[in-house]
């Protein structure tokens, strides 16, 4: 914990909490979400537990002012060894740490517990601070969709990012 935050497990009753900062002002411009959605659109899908996923909060002064989680891609055995990155930080918790403090947590998770190969995720393209956040970490470019999103009456370009676990775990020999 560092400047009054503390990163923990996401637990069903942060599910209002962690859905209002999806739809504030300075954090759903970087989202996928719509803003003036009512809180409980988000709630049912944020109280019900993944098995195989992790989310996490940061909360200061008992609000949750970030969240971090992996998801499941899909039910696919194939696909199994993935998970799907989200992060959102209230605006004054912005590039102060918190992000990067969520994220090492997941990659804890994901790396030393999980089996979790594949990490994807999908920044707008003109998100600089979080790109430079991710290439940090291990993320690369794989690829840009042109029009991805409608932002503020514009649409933006996204990147699609990837990190492989840069030591996958191996049998004794």
């Amino acid at each position: 914990m560092s400047d009054g935050l503390e990163i923990r497990s996401a637990e069903p009753s942060d599910a209002a909490g962690i859905s209002a900062l999806l739809g504030t002002v300075g954090v759903v411009e970087g989202t996928l979400q719509l803003p003036d959605v009512p809180i409980a659109s988000r709630i049912e899908f944020l109280q019900r537990p993944e098995p195989t996923g992790c989310r996490l909060v940061a909360v200061a002064d008992g609000a949750v002012v970030g969240m971090a989680a992996l998801h499941p891609v899909q039910a696919s055995l194939r696909r199994s060894h993935v998970r799907l990155l989200a992060i959102a930080l209230a605006p004054e918790w912005q590039g102060r740490g918190a992000g990067r403090q969520l994220l090492e947590r997941l990659l804890v998770w994901a790396d030393q517990w999980a089996g979790v190969l594949r990490i994807e995720l999908s920044v707008h393209a003109d998100n600089e601070r979080a790109i430079a956040l991710y290439r940090s970490l291990g993320f690369v470019e794989e690829g840009r969709h042109r029009g991805y999103a409608l932002k503020n009456g514009q649409y933006v370009d996204s990147l699609s990012m990837a990190r492989l676990h840069p030591r996958p775990p191996v049998l004794p020999s």
